[in-house]
């Protein structure tokens, strides 16, 4: 993909300026532009896949040739990580700003207050995703939460997940699932889905349940909010240790990392 140039799929209509990062399409816009563009791709009913992706994620696709392809075929990418943020700065092709999954569920939320959107949510415990649409659904009453489903399901019930999802008609789907899948399950049944914006959530609903809490304000403007999940979750050091390794690959890479890269 040519440096800096629109959107790669031909599925929508409008154009967004990207930053490639080892061939990872980033979106360059900021919240507020990302908002307007999912407001638009809702209300003119255009499937769209909204990926919150960050290091771990790229060293992922640049591992696994299925992944990288989910990635690389995705309507459109948010720069969540502060090292893709890092990143696209030091190439010279910086992002406006950091858009969080976590911060863009809630604005799509206060837009659909105002639009009387209807929401999906899918993934987690089903504790958790109880509990999630009952604080969003207080927080805001507007919006109808057209249903949930937990994420503990298999191939063999996708079907019948699907049909539950079409028949509850949402503006907007929220998945939170295992990082392996999250991706590669809403790029394969999207269609067969049909809501316009289908967007991967990660750990959001374990935050908006109260499970787990959201790094305070000073980890996130250090952009250290790796860390404080790492606190939360010691489990998760294995997969943390990408972030280094990400690092080290742009800095020895700096000439390449934005150029057309090959599909592992």
């Amino acid at each position: 993909m040519p440096e800096g140039q629109a959107n790669h799929n031909d599925t929508s209509n409008q154009q967004t300026p990207v930053v490639p990062i080892f061939g990872v399409p980033f979106s360059r816009m900021n919240m507020d532009e990302t908002v307007h563009y999912l407001t638009e791709s809702i209300q003119q009913r255009r499937v769209t896949q909204v990926i919150t992706a960050n290091p771990i994620m790229i060293m992922m696709a640049l591992e696994s040739p299925d992944y990288y392809r989910v990635m690389e075929q995705a309507e459109l990418i948010v720069p969540d990580g502060a090292g893709v943020v890092w990143a696209a700065g030091y190439v010279g092709m910086p992002v406006k700003e950091r858009v969080a999954g976590f911060d863009l569920l809630h604005r799509l939320m206060q837009v659909g207050e105002e639009k009387r959107w209807r929401v999906y949510l899918l993934g987690t415990s089903q504790e958790i995703i109880e509990e999630t649409a009952s604080r969003l659904q207080q927080k805001y009453p507007l919006v109808q939460i057209a249903g949930y489903h937990n994420g503990f399901f298999g191939e063999a019930e996708d079907e019948e997940v699907i049909a539950k999802v079409k028949e509850a008609g949402p503006d907007l789907l929220f998945v939170a699932r295992a990082a392996n899948n999250q991706e590669p399950w809403i790029y394969k049944h999207k269609e067969a889905l049909g809501v316009p914006v289908v967007m991967g959530v990660g750990g959001s609903f374990d935050i908006i349940s109260g499970r787990l809490k959201r790094a305070p304000l000073i980890f996130q403007k250090l952009r250290l909010e790796w860390l404080y999940r790492l606190i939360q979750e010691p489990r998760r050091y294995k997969r943390m240790l990408a972030l280094p390794k990400f690092v080290v690959k742009v800095v020895r890479e700096k000439e390449n990392v934005t150029k057309r890269w090959p599909t592992p």
